[in-house]
């Protein structure tokens, strides 16, 4: 028994190292598949204002606070924004707005709070994308310490 199982996994073994030996090789790719037309992205670098930024930030915040953590926590407004640089680096790098001001939750507290406005960073790159971090509330610790990775 031992043996008949050992033939057959032999046999399956070589059929499948056949299949492969059988499959077409690579082949390196011809002048016109080499870097023609790959001109890259155009930025524009036309980003709205940091306010325009406020809305989306109290949905995704709403969002993530009542689906991965329970809690009932709320922006219930906004004070002191202001922009904190433009395109701090180099010309060529995806253009963003950095940002920064107060945010008052539900709970009565004031935290600080720092985002970004990215030129094609939303969904598939169909519209400009927001990433934000709340000083005390970064649970998952994705921009920690105290949200110094949110910052230019």
């Amino acid at each position: 028994m031992r043996v008949a199982f050992l033939k057959s996994s032999a046999a399956g073994l070589a059929a499948w190292l056949g299949v492969f030996a059988l499959a077409p090789t690579a082949q390196a790719a011809n002048p016109l598949e080499m870097n023609f037309w790959l001109s890259g992205p155009r930025y524009d670098g036309n980003l709205p204002a940091c306010e325009a930024g406020l809305p989306s930030i109290t949905h995704q915040f709403a969002e993530k606070e009542g689906t991965y953590w329970n809690s009932a926590l709320r922006i219930t407004g906004y004070a002191r924004i202001q922009e904190v640089a433009f395109r701090p680096w180099q010309s060529d790098n995806i253009p963003r707005r950095y940002c920064t001001g107060d945010a008052l939750l539900n709970d009565g507290k004031v935290h600080r709070l720092h985002y970004s406005i990215i030129e094609d960073g939303g969904l598939a790159g169909f519209a400009d994308g927001i990433e934000f971090c709340i000083v005390g509330l970064d649970r998952n610790w994705a921009f920690n310490p105290a949200c110094k990775a949110a910052r230019p």
